[in-house]
């Protein structure tokens, strides 16, 4: 059976509307770009980066407020520091694996180089998640040039999702897993507003999966689809990245960012020790010029972030599970081979749990 969207099976999971993408660029001025490394010589590559723009060209000197949250710290965002103590975002964000962070950071600051930023210096958001298990990490095949084919390839519209990008070699709840996307539209007292969210999900025991509750990883267990591993899973790790055009301040982007894990539990995950699971949120609705001595910024009541919570739970959730069905069977280093989510049983089980449209 051919990958789809959740949607496209005739599922779909939470109660607000989708976008009309159902995806991070649903958020106007958005771009998302991959660069796919998958090579089996000189050594195994199953590996990528996936960039977003939150804005146009001119992030780099007009910034969008920012917050972040680990829900479990074993893992890496680099830039938090300095963009928990001003909350302001004002580079694109790039996902890679855990051996490449370094690499893609110092290209993130060599492109702004080559598209001569007016900046003296940056602190670019890089994060990851660990694709060794299908991919000879410690050999280092993401390189500079495909960091500046992931910026320079972005684009609205589409996302590609699976094993594209920095999900190229993730393995999620013990199927394959990758990037995923999805967006809601939120209407509150004080306007309508979408949230987006992107994942790079690579983390999950089998027995906790579940899709609109249903408890699809004991439905479709190690006997009927066999996992990567032999014993108890649960650890590796899931980058979130949420987008709105709602106009927050760096202390609300913050607290939306803390929603993901929301979803992420809906979906089956618990913040394993060994769980890398780092979420970050910036609202295109504030501009923020560096060089302005006063900016005018906007952020909506208190009482109106709920249904954007709401929002940003429910994007996370589609989002990973979009990453599932997206993504493919794929072997890699030691012929070792992790298995897609089998989209033809996965019906059948939201069929018998009355799940199916």
């Amino acid at each position: 059976m051919a990958r789809a969207r959740l949607r496209d099976l005739g599922l779909r999971t939470g109660q607000l509307p989708p976008g009309p993408l159902n995806a991070i660029t649903d958020v106007a001025g958005v771009r998302v770009g991959h660069a796919t490394v998958v090579h089996d010589a000189p050594a195994v590559a199953r590996t990528g980066v996936t960039a977003i723009w939150p804005a146009g060209g001119d992030i780099w000197t007009n910034a969008v407020t920012a917050g972040f949250h680990s829900f479990n710290g074993n893992g890496e965002m680099t830039g938090t520091i300095w963009l928990e103590e001003q909350g302001l975002l004002a580079t694109p964000v790039c996902i890679t694996n855990t051996h490449s962070v370094g690499v893609v950071r110092d290209a993130v600051i060599a492109y702004a180089v080559r598209e001569r930023v007016p900046r003296p210096w940056l602190l670019p958001v890089v994060a990851e998640t660990y694709d060794g298990w299908l991919s000879e990490a410690d050999r280092f095949p993401v390189m500079t040039a495909h960091a500046f084919a992931a910026l320079d390839g972005a684009t609205g519209g589409a996302v590609a999702e699976g094993c594209v990008g920095g999900g190229t070699g993730m393995i999620c709840h013990e199927f394959k897993g990758g990037i995923g996307t999805a967006s809601r539209v939120a209407a509150t007292g004080a306007g309508t507003w979408t949230v987006g969210a992107l994942v790079q999900a690579n983390y999950g025991s089998r027995d906790l999966l579940r899709v609109d509750g249903v408890p699809v990883g004991r439905e479709i267990g190690r006997d009927v689809v066999p996992s990567h591993r032999d014993g108890p899973a649960g650890g590796g790790s899931i980058i979130v990245v949420l987008a709105t055009d709602a106009p927050l301040v760096p202390i609300q982007c913050q607290r939306l960012a803390r929603r993901a894990t929301v979803g992420l539990a809906w979906v089956g995950g618990i913040g394993a020790n060994g769980s890398g699971d780092i979420f970050l949120a910036f609202s295109t609705g504030n501009r923020v010029p560096l060089d302005a001595p006063v900016s005018q910024v906007r952020m909506i009541g208190p009482d109106q972030m709920t249904t954007l919570f709401e929002a940003a739970a429910e994007a996370t959730e589609e989002a990973i599970v979009n990453a599932l069905t997206a993504a493919e069977t794929t072997t890699g280093r030691s012929g070792r081979t992790v298995h897609a989510l089998p989209l033809d049983r996965l019906q059948d089980v939201m069929r018998r749990y009355r799940r199916i449209e």
